[in-house]
């Protein structure tokens, strides 16, 4: 069974990738690392999370996802999910 925590790292990485209309070659160099380094990480072969903090921070910036969002768990998808703080802030 694929590990809950890495299919979700590669689909945000995936979605976010896609929606930018980006390809995997253009976040590979806008990042500074090799195709191969980013496609382990967008085929699940390699967590991001796990990976040093200057690659996760580059490839992240280029992808317009926020480093600490992203730290804390918090995309479901390229999109941040809400957090009990983000309720409280918004009155819901």
């Amino acid at each position: 069974m694929e590990n809950q925590a890495l299919r979700d790292e590669k689909t945000i990485l995936l979605e976010a990738r896609k929606k930018l209309g980006l390809t995997q070659t253009q976040v590979a160099e806008k990042a500074y690392i090799t195709l191969r380094q980013y496609q382990k990480f967008e085929g699940g072969e390699r967590k991001l999370s796990s990976s040093s903090f200057w690659m996760a921070s580059k490839i992240l910036q280029v992808l317009e996802l926020d480093v600490t969002t992203f730290a804390r768990g918090g995309y479901a998808s390229c999109e941040p999910m809400n957090t009990v703080e983000d309720t409280e802030k918004n009155g819901s």
